[in-house]
């Protein structure tokens, strides 16, 4: 079977984010299937290809993979318009491709929801199979984020979104939240599949990954890690505050370093020099094998989001499942089906959002106790093991997604 497979945000492991398409697209070629994907240039991804661009875009075989790459270049420290732009860009190139390359199926995947608008046309214009995955739900997040106001371009964000739903003939959801915003949409529950992302337990749980720490950060240190980009989603502004609380606490001993890119990262430089905040040591984005080495030698994973109700059962971030493939423990700062997995498995911290003191507190805990903070971090990694290794989830999808065609 000729998957063709848009996500405008594709990378390899050798850039520095997620690479759950490439794990899944490796898993469909594994069992015999051709994957063509479409994508863009992401500014922290590494496509694969190196070749020029030839009329907009290049082409060509990675680890067994057909990318087609356009020259569309994405940063989250782009403006909204901007990013819109690209994303229209690349959605209008993608319905070419839709009409002219030969294909048994049609996979697309979120963010941005543009992505849906070549599943449509392959639906309704050439009649092939269509199935769409959900990694965020739109027009929600944004609207309670109060990043797009405009009625009228979120009413067009929610006609795109139902849309694309209803078009589909079976959709992926990565989170619980996200599989109920599906159905509300009027999609029957027998045509969803909740499948997260997963923990790459080869790469980060590997025998021969060699610890590191930045050089601000001594053996003696605790170090919580927060690696993933460093946008107005993320809230990093409260692990700044809870920096400043552990100062006034004089718990020197407790480092917090801060992974990755993003529109406010600059802003977080700037507020912790103000603030002579040296408990906080910022890095640049770093490819995941590099990563592994940094979370073999931390001793806690922050997950970190801004306090929006949207966030709590919809989304299913990367980086958590790093943490626990890692064998490391988690602190979460915000309720929902994360939080709640925590709790239930003993494998970190889960504290209430916006309470600065309550998350410097969970990190002296952590200081305080190495011997329970490992306890917790084995946890994780037997949670990870047991239900969220990403080669079970990826055979889940090949087998839901392919089912669409002989169904």
């Amino acid at each position: 079977m000729h998957i063709l497979y848009f996500h405008q945000h594709f990378s390899t492991p050798g850039g520095a984010t997620g690479t759950r398409s490439y794990e899944m697209a490796r898993r469909a070629i594994q069992y015999g299937h051709h994957v063509t994907m479409v994508c863009g240039s992401y500014g922290v991804g590494a496509t694969g290809l190196d070749r020029p661009f030839v009329s907009g875009r290049r082409r060509g075989f990675v680890d067994g993979i057909d990318v087609i790459e356009f020259n569309l270049r994405y940063a989250n420290t782009d403006s909204l318009v901007k990013r819109s732009g690209t994303f229209a860009k690349f959605a209008w190139g993608s319905i070419g491709l839709v009409m002219r390359e030969k294909y048994d199926l049609v996979f697309a995947t979120t963010t941005p929801l543009t992505a849906g608008i070549p599943g449509i046309c392959a639906r309704w214009l050439r009649r092939k199979p269509f199935v769409f995955e959900v990694r965020d739900l739109w027009p929600e997040l944004p609207r309670e984020m109060g990043v797009i106001k405009n009625p009228l371009v979120l009413a067009a964000l929610s006609l795109l979104e139902w849309a694309s739903y209803r078009s589909a003939h079976r959709c992926i959801a990565l989170s619980p939240g996200i599989a109920k915003g599906i159905e509300r949409r009027g999609v029957k529950p027998d045509q969803i599949a909740l499948i997260p992302n997963g923990c790459d337990i080869t790469l980060f749980n590997a025998p021969n990954v060699t610890p590191w720490r930045p050089a601000d950060v001594s053996p003696a240190d605790l170090m919580a890690i927060f690696t993933g980009t460093h946008g107005l989603a993320n809230g990093l502004d409260a692990l700044l505050d809870a920096a400043a609380v552990l100062k006034s606490r004089q718990r020197q001993d407790i480092k917090l370093v801060l992974v990755g890119a993003g529109k406010l990262k600059n802003h977080l430089i700037a507020r912790a020099d103000k603030e002579s905040l040296t408990n906080v040591i910022f890095h640049d984005p770093i490819p995941k094998a590099q990563l592994a080495g940094l979370m073999a030698a931390a001793d806690l994973g922050i997950q970190c989001l801004a306090n929006v109700p949207a966030f709590y059962f919809g989304t299913s971030p990367n980086k958590f499942f790093d943490y626990i493939a890692a064998g490391l423990p988690v602190l979460n700062n915000y309720p929902g089906w994360l939080a709640e997995m925590i709790v239930q498995n003993d494998c970190g911290f889960a504290v209430p959002p916006d309470n600065a003191p309550l998350l410097a507190s969970a990190l002296q805990q952590a200081a305080d106790d190495k011997s329970r903070l490992q306890q917790m971090g084995q946890n994780g990694a037997a949670l990870a093991e047991r239900a969220f290794d990403r080669r079970d989830l990826s055979q889940r999808w090949v087998e839901w997604t392919t089912q669409t065609v002989e169904n």
